[in-house]
């Protein structure tokens, strides 16, 4: 999501059938900055792309900036699949895949 590969990014888009959306829930700036992303997602890819909000790092309780309820009402609002996981934890990154695999599936 680096600025810098933002000009190459829509090549990628082109085919996808899904896409995880990352953002971190220490940092409120990578919330911030999915409603952009998921923009250029729906104006670059394909209309039925399946799209998953994933907030990352949430072993850093302590350090949390972004709500769980307010990821949570905003994918709903926006039509997508939302899930917390911790990829140092290794919490919930592989029901992620397989949720948003599933969605794809079906």
């Amino acid at each position: 999501g680096q600025e810098r590969y933002r000009a190459i990014t829509s090549a990628y888009y082109r085919g996808a059938l899904g896409a995880l959306l990352v953002y971190d829930v220490t940092k409120p700036t990578t919330f911030d900055n999915v409603q952009r992303w998921l923009k250029e997602l729906r104006d670059h890819a394909d209309a039925n792309i399946v799209i998953m909000l994933i907030g990352n790092k949430t072993d850093l309780k302590h350090l949390r900036a972004v709500a769980t309820e307010d990821a949570q009402s905003y994918a709903e609002k926006e039509g997508l699949s939302f899930i917390e996981t911790s990829a140092l934890e290794a919490t919930n990154v592989e029901k992620a895949f397989q949720t948003i695999l599933g969605e794809i599936y079906r």
